[in-house]
């Protein structure tokens, strides 16, 4: 149990049987009345976001949640496998959990995967990656003022927006994020 006075951005609480996420915290301490604690919070499984309310100095139960540096071996079926990079041990992750990360996942690759009492949470990648185009169409001569995109196929399988004179077999750096073009890579 903690306070709400210990609060911080990335704190994982746990509220009537779910796992949330403070995103935003404020202090607030009107002219009249008690101090309150405004936060905005994120389903860590299912992405919703709420605002809370609580009172200054209330108790909220926080949620033990570990973080380990694991490496994407290989999908199995379905399911993704990482191995712990200190211990060696195997973990089947769901698709469902890993989500919108799968596009920008290659093997081998380093990732972060928070795990709650042995329950995988979510994947964590890094900000940007390192991707190859495997398939574009040819650009267009002439007018590039504009400065158009087109659509790009990565490894990974993930369609990208790349501008006009990129071709295949470039290698990008891909915003994990969002999924935007950063540049080119030597």
């Amino acid at each position: 149990m903690a306070s709400t006075n210990d609060l911080k951005n990335g704190t994982v609480l746990n509220l009537d049987g779910n796992l949330w996420s403070v995103v935003e915290f404020q202090h607030v301490k009107p002219g009249k009345g008690g101090a309150f604690v405004r936060t905005k919070l994120k389903n860590v499984l299912s992405g919703k976001v709420v605002d809370r309310t609580f009172n200054a100095g209330a108790k909220v139960d926080t949620a033990t949640v570990d973080k380990r540096d694991m490496q994407y071996l290989y999908r199995d079926g379905e399911d993704f496998v990482f191995m712990d990079s200190s211990t060696y041990d195997q973990v089947m992750v769901p698709p469902a959990t890993v989500g919108d990360a799968a596009n920008y996942m290659l093997e081998s690759q380093e990732v972060i995967i928070a795990t709650h009492e042995g329950t995988p949470l979510y994947v964590e990648l890094p900000t940007s990656v390192v991707l190859e185009i495997t398939y574009t169409e040819p650009g267009l001569q002439g007018d590039r003022s504009t400065g158009g995109t087109k659509p790009a196929t990565v490894e990974t399988g993930a369609e990208i927006q790349v501008p006009l004179f990129l071709e295949q077999g470039t290698k990008v750096k891909v915003d994990t994020r969002t999924g935007d073009y950063l540049g080119r890579v030597n």
